[in-house]
């Protein structure tokens, strides 16, 4: 298994194994080879006890969108 955070928000109806897309931001575990996949799409991150710098969190609060 592999824990990943979701990077990227999908459209209504969107699924990821059966249930609705989760929120950016939200952890999730999922098998490795499925999270390696998102993260190579680009959609997910791998999970680590910490934030990355430049996560989510610091780009939803500027306002701007630059």
């Amino acid at each position: 298994m592999m824990r990943i955070r979701i990077t990227q928000a999908m459209p209504e109806g969107a699924q990821l194994n059966g249930e609705p897309w989760p929120a950016e931001g939200t952890e999730v575990d999922v098998p490795t080879a499925q999270g390696a996949h998102l993260v190579a799409s680009g959609v997910a991150e791998e999970a680590t006890d910490s934030l990355p710098q430049g996560s989510r969190k610091s780009r939803a609060k500027g306002g701007s969108g630059g």
